[in-house]
């Protein structure tokens, strides 16, 4: 059963290019409400723990550098569909192939800096969440 919240976060690429305010006032323009919200760094620990998933892939050491190279934001939103409606929000994960009006075709960089994380299930969304904030942040 699809729930109706999601998890975000807002890149180092982002945030160092000034594109925060706009990304999240994008999100909140597509019906998104914010039920918790933090700036923050990832140390490269939290990185590689976050990204655990993929620790026996190639890319796992540039991705989880790149991840602790500066402040991210972190975000639980909520709407109806939640998941499946932020994902087509921020477009495709190469931008080059992200719909027009999306975030990653309007503020990503490349394939690894790609202005936003979106979970891609409820289940992560889930995990991902609580990998940054507690239930007393969210509730």
């Amino acid at each position: 059963m699809a729930t109706n919240r999601t998890f975000t976060m807002i890149k180092p690429d982002a945030t160092g290019a000034g594109h925060t305010g706009k990304i999240i006032d994008r999100i909140i323009a597509n019906g998104f409400s914010i039920k918790a919200m933090k700036w923050t760094k990832l140390s490269l620990a939290d990185a590689q723990a976050f990204y655990g998933v993929h620790a026996e892939r190639p890319f796992f050491g540039e991705l989880t550098e790149y991840m602790s190279s500066g402040p991210i934001v972190a975000a639980i939103l909520e709407k109806e569909n939640a998941v499946s409606d932020f994902r087509e929000l921020i477009g495709a994960t190469n931008p080059a192939d992200a719909k027009p009006g999306t975030i990653r075709a309007d503020f990503a960089e490349s394939i690894a800096a790609n202005a936003v994380h979106g979970s891609d299930s409820d289940e992560n969304a889930a995990i991902e969440g609580s990998f940054h904030f507690s239930e007393r942040e969210w509730a």
